[in-house]
């Protein structure tokens, strides 16, 4: 089996209520430290191995990321985790959002750096396309290096621009209270 069975938020939550199963958040330490569901054990897809799970393998394990797309992909992982029994939250945070379930926010946090790429990238292609027809056509240059960077950054899974945002101080400041956070079992 290399898919995972769906499952709802408000089922998931009754399962975990309980002590019946385990919320299991693989997105990105950035993405947890802005919002996350109370109680969930937070295991960063990037830096995924069956060694960082709880001891509570007898227990449902519900994996989640924001929409659902990165822990389907990352399914054949997840089932390698040696739980007896594995699911998705349908949707993932959103689904749970949607539901009306209640999640820990920190307002103080940046938004995620992925986020902060494409917001970044996208100022960088309209200011290059706004100053190449009002001042210059050499700016447009700008937007052409920008998307340059962007089809490299899918081509080869990594990103230069997430690189120098992630140094940014606010973004330091943040990653280094979150890995305190997480160091102490959030």
């Amino acid at each position: 089996m290399s898919a995972l069975n769906k499952i709802d938020a408000q089922k998931a939550k009754s399962l975990i209520d309980s002590g019946a199963a385990i919320l299991v958040d693989i997105r990105e330490s950035d993405e947890f430290a802005r919002e996350h569901v109370p109680g969930a054990h937070h295991v960063p897809l990037s830096g995924f191995s069956p060694s960082d799970f709880p001891q509570d393998r007898q227990k449902i394990a519900i994996f989640h990321c924001a929409s659902g797309a990165r822990t389907a992909e990352a399914a054949p992982r997840i089932l390698g985790t040696g739980f007896a029994e594995v699911y998705m939250l349908e949707q993932g945070l959103s689904g749970w959002k949607k539901a009306g379930l209640q999640t820990v926010i920190n307002r103080k946090a940046p938004i995620a750096i992925q986020r902060q790429v494409q917001i970044t990238a996208g100022m960088m292609v309209l200011i290059g396309v706004i100053l190449g027809f009002t001042v210059s056509p050499w700016f447009f240059a700008l937007s052409g290096f920008v998307g340059a960077g962007l089809t490299f950054a899918g081509v080869s899974g990594t990103c230069a621009m997430a690189s120098l945002l992630a140094v940014m101080p606010w973004n330091r400041r943040v990653m280094a209270s979150a890995t305190t956070t997480l160091a102490q079992g959030s």
